[in-house]
């Protein structure tokens, strides 16, 4: 029976706290990975976000870190507009929400010994696609339903 040392990732990135959603987004995008453990500055695990709560939030804008294009902008509405009007108007492409506001500060791990059948129950039942794997109290691994997929095709 396999175990969730057998599977886990020990390459485990996690993210701090204080982050902005910008920052957490782009983090996503480099590591191309769709979840990881949220730190403060001491490294404690506080909980975890996915890209699935970066889409719950409504803070980043679909345009942010790009240039409006001329035919986004209609010369009606800013004709009768002040300078100072139009500057209240702008939106702020970075937010004052961080990713501590957003994260679940729910975790589920397991400890490296756990088999695999208990994991895949853990994960159906909590409706999560990934668990951390612990030692003392730090993270040490994690498995996703990817690394879960990977054993089902082991045993076809």
């Amino acid at each position: 029976m396999k175990t969730v040392q057998d599977i886990m990732t020990k390459e485990v990135w996690s993210v701090k706290a204080e982050w902005s959603l910008e920052a957490l987004s782009q983090f996503f995008f480099d590591k191309n990975i769709t979840g990881a453990p949220v730190v403060d500055r001491n490294d404690k695990l506080l909980g975890v976000v996915s890209i699935t709560d970066l889409a719950r939030s409504s803070t980043i804008s679909p345009t942010a870190g790009h240039e409006a294009h001329d035919y986004y902008v209609d010369t009606r509405i800013h004709s009768g507009l002040s300078q100072e009007d139009l500057v209240m108007l702008r939106v702020e492409s970075e937010s004052a929400v961080t990713v501590k506001d957003i994260m679940t500060p729910m975790i589920f791990e397991v400890e490296q010994e756990a088999n695999v059948e208990e994991v895949a129950r853990m994960m159906l039942k909590g409706h999560i696609h990934r668990v951390f794997v612990t030692l003392d109290k730090e993270v040490v691994g994690v498995v996703t339903t990817m690394d879960m997929l990977k054993v089902i095709g082991d045993y076809s």
